[in-house]
């Protein structure tokens, strides 16, 4: 469902992601991703000189690959649009994440290797976003092939969103083991 109607308005700006997963050969898993920004009006740019409507401000590209423990094996990372002519000379900081878990403190991780003038904000909310993006793409799979479903261990999905409270009707109905709601109310 759409939101509701707005007061009438002039679009200005427009901040743009995609992400893709892949299964690599190797047995890695890929998430690329690439971030724009662009403007609805036409402006100068000391670095750029005219950057016209619809042109990216900003236009970045990033390659996490990951293992099946989600941890970083490899990263790329490429500017090719910035208000900046330096904007591209942080990218190679970026492989200071590789070793890391995408998982709980991934935003810490993030911060703390890439934070301040270390980093982009950019590119950080590009990681911060992409580990969404691992997590759909590989969690399914590997539950699929090593039948999670009927492991006994807690699943990490269990109290990761309110859709996955460990008292909510989803665990009740999925882990009714791990199902820490009312006791009148688990699955028979």
């Amino acid at each position: 469902m759409p939101l509701s109607p707005s007061v009438e308005r002039d679009p200005i700006h427009r901040r743009r992601y995609e992400f893709h997963g892949f299964r690599r050969k190797d047995g890695l898993w890929d998430i690329e991703g690439r971030m724009t920004d662009v403007k609805s009006y036409g402006f100068p740019n000391r670095y750029r000189g005219e950057i016209p409507a619809g042109e990216p401000i900003h236009d970045m590209w990033m390659r996490l690959t990951l293992d099946d423990q989600f941890v970083v094996q490899a990263i790329e990372a490429q500017t090719d649009a910035g208000p900046f002519s330096v904007c591209p000379a942080v990218t190679p900081n970026c492989e200071r994440i590789v070793g890391i878990t995408v998982g709980p403190g991934w935003r810490r991780a993030i911060r703390s290797r890439l934070g301040g003038v270390e980093g982009c904000t950019h590119l950080n909310e590009m990681l911060t976003t992409m580990a969404t993006a691992a997590f759909q793409t590989i969690y399914p799979i590997l539950a699929r092939e090593k039948g999670e479903a009927s492991d006994s261990s807690r699943p990490h999905l269990i109290d990761s969103c309110h859709a996955f409270a460990s008292d909510g009707e989803v665990v009740r109905e999925h882990w009714p083991e791990h199902y820490t709601g009312e006791p009148d109310q688990k699955a028979v």
